[in-house]
């Protein structure tokens, strides 16, 4: 019994290269199918080419797209960079205008010379000090302290020289208070200083301490040894219903009585006598 031959499974290139040869084979130029064997690999042909022309065109599209989107990638890349560096330089400006804003605040409450709270540090210091003795019904007291014949100073020695002298005043007072007290150059060589939660007793013992600290600051070169430098100081207790300016007052009218009685001493009101 014969088997049945098994059926041949041709790739398209071997089946277009077997058609090829039959085309080509003399012996069957006379073969009424050699024309239809032509027109077919005339088909293939043209069908190849056409595929290849999609795949062509294909890859283009491909290439195209792929080119298009490192363009895209690096364009996104170089707008990110650019906001990151506009973004450093945003930084940089803030933190420059947070600086400038704190030094302009800082300015503007400090005295250039002393490194001292100036006038209007001392009267936001005042109301704020005398609204929370007031709400809490607590003690404070305000001392006006000047130095005393200090015009003296400056027309013998120069400017320059009470300049000096100023900025060690300013550290002596400041030396002599205590943490939570409050000092700061009212003008020329006037000095307050706001000592709250501090009874009569207290408020004199401090204030004697900083006209004590003055009397001993050593002379400047070309000062003369035997003219120390004196400090004259009117002390208030702030009393209930008081503004600053009212307190301020009765401390500078007791400053002018302590320099008429002989300067370099402290004055007290007090509490039972007006002195306005």
């Amino acid at each position: 019994m014969m088997r049945p031959s098994r059926r041949r499974t041709y790739s398209e290139d071997e089946f277009i290269r077997d058609i090829e040869r039959q085309v080509a084979d003399p012996r069957l130029a006379e073969n009424e199918l050699r024309p239809a064997l032509e027109g077919l690999l005339e088909i293939c042909a043209n069908q190849r080419e056409q595929l290849e022309r999609v795949i062509r065109i294909s890859d283009g599209f491909q290439t195209m797209a792929l080119t298009e989107q490192r363009s895209l990638a690096e364009e996104c890349a170089r707008h990110l960079r650019r906001l990151e560096k506009l973004t450093r330089i945003s930084d940089r400006y803030q933190d420059s205008l947070r600086d400038l804003k704190m030094a302009l605040e800082e300015a503007a409450l400090q005295d250039p010379l002393t490194g001292l709270g100036n006038r209007r540090q001392l009267i936001e210091q005042m109301s704020s000090e005398i609204d929370r003795a007031t709400r809490k019904g607590t003690s404070l007291n305000l001392a006006l302290l000047d130095i005393d014949r200090f015009k003296a100073v400056n027309d013998t020695h120069g400017h320059e020289v009470g300049d000096q002298l100023l900025c060690r005043i300013a550290n002596t007072i400041r030396d002599n208070l205590r943490e939570y007290d409050t000092c700061g150059r009212w003008g020329g060589e006037e000095f307050v200083v706001l000592l709250p939660d501090t009874d009569r007793e207290q408020a004199a013992t401090i204030c004697e301490r900083v006209r004590h600290g003055i009397e001993t600051i050593e002379p400047l070169p070309g000062m003369e040894e035997d003219s120390p430098i004196t400090a004259s100081i009117g002390i208030t207790a702030v009393q209930a219903g008081d503004t600053w300016s009212q307190a301020l007052k009765r401390a500078d009218d007791l400053l002018l009585k302590a320099k008429q009685s002989g300067r370099n001493q402290l004055l007290f009101a007090d509490p039972d006598a007006d002195t306005s």
